[in-house]
């Protein structure tokens, strides 16, 4: 890990962006900790650090606010990184099939998430080996958001993660279904209930599907931006009750 540049935002927080071999990252630190805190790598979609950086600082200045660090790594194909022949041919169908009204296959959404699953949850490990090594981050660990299936291997793959908050408004292959059942974590799930490019039904199986005994499905009205503000703090508690 190399750290690249370093700023303290108004409220204290650290932040230092870094490269981890070819991929970019984030790190937030809350500089008022004595001792190593607790970690919460945060997910996002395939949209580039750039683009999601409004949100993710947000949710990065909550969790320092709440005690704990928090950090991001750049997806496969997705920001600055070089584009994935194969990702960009499946967002090609997604989109065609959505503007044509057509029902979203399961070979598209297989094409569209299975290998980016299978990339980004090493990379993902890789970064915690690196932040876990710094002396200002002692664990537990952990995830929020993102790609609901990159966030279920995780949890079944990576023992460091001891919580995790997902968010059910991203297309999950049936085979991630199996690996639900896999997942023993706490667990912290979002839905959307009128989420216009989310299956709700689908979204309810998957929780259904869930092996972990405490899980909180927490639904709101409204779209796929539409998301209160008070489902951000129900989250936060979330995660100060099982990282502290």
């Amino acid at each position: 890990m190399r750290f690249t540049s370093e700023q303290r935002l108004d409220d204290g927080v650290l932040e230092r962006e870094f490269t981890l071999g070819e991929i970019p990252g984030i790190l937030w630190t809350p500089t008022s900790a004595s001792a190593p805190v607790p970690l919460i790598l945060l997910g996002h979609p395939p949209l580039g650090l750039q683009r999601m950086y409004p949100r993710l600082v947000a949710r990065a200045r909550r969790a320092a606010a709440d005690g704990f660090a928090a950090a991001t790594i750049e997806l496969p194909g997705s920001g600055a990184r070089p584009r994935w022949a194969a990702a960009e041919q499946a967002r090609a169908d997604l989109r065609r099939a959505l503007e044509a009204g057509e029902p979203v296959s399961d070979e598209i959404i297989d094409a569209l998430i299975l290998p980016l699953v299978d990339k980004a949850v090493p990379e993902s490990q890789a970064a915690l080996d690196a932040l876990l090594s710094l002396p200002e981050i002692g664990g537990p660990v952990g995830y929020s958001g993102g790609v609901i299936s990159v966030g279920i291997r995780l949890a079944v793959a990576e023992p460091r993660i001891v919580a995790a908050g997902f968010f059910a408004g991203s297309f999950v292959p049936r085979t991630m279904f199996e690996e639900a059942r896999q997942v023993t974590i706490p667990l912290h799930v979002l839905l959307q209930w009128d989420d216009e490019g989310n299956d709700r039904q689908a979204a309810l199986d998957l929780f259904d599907a869930f092996g972990s005994r405490e899980k909180t499905l927490h639904a709101n009205m409204g779209g796929h931006t539409g998301v209160p503000q008070f489902a951000g703090e129900d989250a936060a508690a979330f995660f100060a009750r099982h990282l502290r």
